[in-house]
């Protein structure tokens, strides 16, 4: 199943977050088309571990080398080198962008615009492109023009100061979230702007901001009513007004959650404090709240006394939500996901075999009118420098060994 199979992208992006919505783009059956800085491209190319004949390595030991971040952020993406500094490699991209339907960028605010590649100079050439942008401050306000990545983006959002626990300093979630959102809300902003092209003809600009993002993931829920009632923005691994959370048990962790009167109940009853419930004090929300460090306490001095197997099949038993906390190997050799095939074995491009100890994520959502299209991996720098400009702008072998000479491709 492809459902982009008829949309061409352009991509001028570095790093994560525009090279994992190339990536999610790709997984739909567009042809993306990653242009690159010739001799040295994406800088995550040059960044370990490296993937080659000697397997895996931390430094680069020869020029078959590829980075795994590189492989694992441009699965189905092809490569072509392109100098955008150079008048001749100006005209190139527009005469690209003249056959695509939509451009992504991630770089600097205003770089393509300076280099005059930007949303004005390609609408100009194709009324119709959908050109997105994604930048860590977007492309307006006080703060476009600093630099940013995914950390400083967790800090200036305020999603670290909710992150952490409550006593302890503001904490990074472990995963670069801007960097990996930003780009799931530009993609399905790409599929609205693309069906409302298809319906009006009208192209259009989409500016997308990681800080924004992390502010709408944060404010879904009721912050501003928790600052009100004076309770803790950071609450760790626990909620912050009930006994939901992580508790110790005697082989591992577990969490549950049991914020409503209903499950207080019933685990009340299944682990035997059936006296809480009869103590007024901890009669409705606002006194079990009023209360919580102390009933945490209690559940933990009880839930504690099991293993994992039988304080799980307790709660279980009773319909108290609670899971183990996992480890990360635990995870990788978890059935469930190879299955479903949420975790698949990396390949480099070209390749039918797996790079040693490299997972690569696959699409998390399945689809009953057939699977998405299978991948290659992470294209070498140029590898369709032949393909693209042979078909798509009609240079033959020798005109692309002078652009070559020239260092325009």
């Amino acid at each position: 199943m492809t459902p982009l199979a008829d949309i061409r992208v352009l991509s001028v992006t570095v790093f994560l977050a525009g090279p994992f919505l190339s990536m999610s783009l790709a997984r739909f059956g567009a042809e993306v088309i990653k242009v690159e800085m010739p001799g040295t491209g994406d800088p995550i190319r040059g960044i370990g571990p490296f993937t080659g004949p000697n397997g895996i390595t931390a430094e680069r030991e020869s020029d078959e080398d590829l980075s795994v971040r590189f492989l694992k952020r441009s699965e189905g993406v092809k490569s072509v080198t392109l100098n955008l500094k150079d008048d001749e490699g100006r005209a190139m991209f527009l005469e690209l962008a003249k056959q695509a339907d939509v451009v992504i960028e991630n770089l600097s605010p205003g770089s393509l615009t300076r280099l005059g590649l930007g949303y004005d100079e390609v609408a100009a050439v194709n009324p119709k492109i959908i050109y997105c942008s994604i930048a860590g401050y977007g492309q307006s306000g006080p703060y476009k023009d600093l630099p940013a990545h995914d950390h400083q983006i967790q800090a200036m959002s305020g999603i670290m100061d909710m992150n952490g626990a409550a006593d302890g300093p503001p904490t990074r979630l472990g995963v670069f979230v801007g960097d990996l959102v930003t780009p799931l809300y530009a993609a399905y902003s790409i599929l609205g702007a693309l069906r409302h092209r298809d319906a009006t003809g009208e192209g259009q600009y989409l500016d997308a901001s990681m800080i924004d993002t992390l502010a709408t993931l944060m404010f879904m829920e009721p912050l501003e009513h928790v600052l009100h009632e004076g309770l803790p923005v950071r609450a760790g691994n626990d909620a912050r007004n009930n006994v939901t959370g992580l508790y110790r048990l005697t082989d591992g962790d577990v969490i549950i959650t049991a914020g409503s009167a209903g499950r207080w109940e019933k685990l009340c009853r299944a682990l035997g404090l059936d006296q809480l419930l009869e103590d007024p004090r901890y009669a409705g929300t606002e006194g079990r709240q009023a209360h919580v460090v102390e009933l945490r306490a209690e559940v933990q001095a009880k839930l504690g006394q099991y293993g994992c197997a039988e304080g799980i099949a307790l709660l279980e038993g009773v319909g108290v939500p609670i899971a183990r906390v996992r480890t990360l190997p635990e995870v990788i050799e978890d059935r469930h996901f190879w299955d479903r095939g949420t975790l698949k074995p990396m390949r480099r491009h070209g390749s039918p075999e797996p790079v040693e100890r490299s997972i690569i994520p696959g699409f998390p959502v399945t689809f009953s009118g057939g699977d998405l299209p299978a991948l290659e991996g992470g294209a070498p720098l140029g590898e369709h420098n032949d393909d693209i400009y042979g078909r798509l702008l009609g240079l033959d072998p020798a005109a692309l060994a002078e652009l070559k000479r020239k260092g325009v491709i």
